[in-house]
């Protein structure tokens, strides 16, 4: 592995173990055994190498929603986006609050849009098979929040003092959604 993908990856680790507040270009230096030099070669600042890692997080969390859809029906595709979307922050609950920060404070961050654009190919499926309520604007809107809404669950299990989320409840939360955007006659189809 070459300098700057050493680098890339102690950062992921450093904003996955111990979240943004302790990210420093010491604590990156030392897991990647370089000096500071090395990563302000590379990266030109703590912040030039704390927005790449975000970035690559992001290729991450887009590499995995491209491969966990298996199912040729549009509704069975929308749920395993969905759960490998919740599966991904359960796995690196402080990189996905990271992640959605950068989202907050209006980065612009390529593989961001293209999750959300794959979001919207998989609901205009949906449409075009009929089986769409609302405009596939709302129900992207209402699906991604959903998967958020999940997602934080995990992320402030610590804060409420509470176990991270069951099956049952994720389910309960996708399967409200995926309800509020299908047809009523089409219901019975969705599980």
């Amino acid at each position: 592995m070459n300098t700057h993908d050493t680098l890339l990856n102690a950062a992921l680790q450093v904003l996955e173990e111990e979240g943004e507040a302790q990210f420093t270009t010491r604590s990156v230096c030392a897991i990647a055994k370089v000096t500071a030099p090395t990563l302000y070669h590379h990266f030109g600042s703590a912040d030039g190498l704390l927005s790449a890692a975000i970035k690559e997080a992001f290729a991450q969390f887009l590499e995995s929603k491209r491969t966990a859809t298996q199912s040729f029906d549009p509704v069975m595709a929308l749920r395993e986006g969905w759960d490998d979307y919740v599966r991904f922050a359960a796995a690196r609950p402080r990189l996905y609050a990271v992640m959605m920060g950068r989202v907050l404070n209006d980065a612009e961050i390529p593989a961001a849009e293209q999750a959300f654009a794959l979001l919207i190919q998989r609901i205009a499926a949906i449409a075009a098979e009929g089986r769409l309520r609302p405009t596939v604007e709302v129900a992207a809107d209402l699906m991604w929040a959903s998967a958020n809404a999940a997602s934080l669950l995990y992320v402030t299990s610590r804060l409420r003092k509470a176990v991270p989320p069951t099956s049952e409840i994720l389910e309960q939360i996708r399967e409200g959604a995926i309800r509020s955007i299908l047809h009523p006659e089409q219901k019975g189809r969705t599980q």
